[in-house]
């Protein structure tokens, strides 16, 4: 006699490979459209399944905690889990995973795109030639024409120095830039050294700062982090980039910012509201790039992003402490496994 694998609810479609790995022990459905299953399907799956993987668009609140009495494990798909009642789960013993560190190159890279895009206009360059302007000019070259900002051997403030921020800072090395930096933990002394970055407070990052980008974590802290206050103590004709999580910044006092001019621009990967509809008052600037929450979205990342979720499912089911565990003390609750 066999006894049936515990039940997990994926709520998108992941890689084959990894998929694979956990049918080794899981019963495993998944959500098979684009959109994200309703709060109410999520709701009613979760009573079901023993376990979960999940995005930052499932709301995982207390109340569908409560109601999973089954439920043992959310492995979530992210770095971020703020859509997670992480303190609830933990009192009802729910482990909660996340994937960190394997998404740090592909970040990086994507705050780096963004920078050089704005910094350099080529969005605003791209429909310049694409839709006939250029054309329209009559002249192929004008001293004038497009002019950007130059990042070489400029100011980067970088507010939020964990494995992105620190990765930035190396690529910025390579433009000769000066590195500030902010977190609410200072790096080692040595660390600064290796990177070539110097610890200031916000205020002073953002007053000295010719770009600013930013790599923290959505928490009641930094939600609107970057308001009008902060925005005006920035340099005038800086660039802010958001590769983190939308709510960090005030998008509505950064639309006040560029509309009156105290920034040259600012590249946005995450937004408030996601997928942000096309009439919304920050796709009107010609001076902000806009992408649809990218920052990982590499196959390499994505992929190891999934593995993680297997390898973080799989440890519990054999008894182990999965590998990226975010709620560590839930541990004195209840130990890993489905014993």
């Amino acid at each position: 006699m066999t006894c049936s694998k515990p039940k997990v609810f994926i709520t998108r479609e992941l890689f084959d490979e990894a998929i694979e790995r956990i049918k080794k022990y899981y019963d495993v459905e998944v959500w098979d459209r684009y959109t994200p299953p309703p709060y109410e399907v999520l709701r009613s799956k979760l009573k079901e399944a023993d376990a979960a993987a999940t995005l930052l668009t499932d709301k995982i609140d207390c109340k569908l905690l409560e109601e999973a009495k089954n439920l043992r494990i959310i492995a979530q798909y992210a770095v971020g889990y703020d859509n997670i009642d992480v303190e609830c789960a933990t009192k009802l013993g729910i482990y909660v995973t996340n994937t960190p560190g394997v998404l740090t190159e592909a970040t990086a890279e994507l705050a780096w795109t963004l920078i050089l895009a704005t910094a350099r206009r080529v969005v605003e360059a791209d429909v310049y030639v694409r839709w006939g302007e250029w054309w329209r000019t009559k002249t192929g070259w004008h001293p004038k024409m497009m002019l950007g900002t130059q990042v070489t051997g400029k100011t980067l403030g970088i507010v939020g120095m964990g494995r992105i921020g620190r990765r930035v800072a190396k690529i910025a090395k390579g433009f000769d830039m000066k590195i500030l930096y902010y977190d609410v933990a200072r790096l080692p002394e040595e660390l600064e050294k290796e990177l070539g970055a110097k610890y200031v407070d916000l205020d002073t990052l953002l007053r000295e700062s010719d770009i600013v980008t930013l790599h923290v974590p959505l928490t009641k802290e930094t939600y609107h982090l970057i308001n009008e206050e902060r925005l005006r103590k920035m340099k005038k004709g800086a660039i802010l980039v958001n590769t983190s999580r939308g709510a960090v910044v005030d998008t509505n006092a950064l639309i006040k910012a560029l509309r009156e001019g105290w920034l040259a621009g600012a590249g946005l990967d995450v937004h408030e509201s996601e997928p942000l509809p096309p009439n919304h008052s920050i796709t009107a600037f010609n001076n902000v790039v806009l992408a649809p929450h990218i920052g990982s979205a590499t196959y390499e990342t994505r992929l190891a992003m999934a593995m993680l979720v297997a390898d973080n499912l799989i440890a519990f089911a054999e008894g182990r402490t999965p590998p990226t565990l975010v709620n560590k003390d839930v541990v004195k609750v209840r130990p890993p496994g489905f014993k």
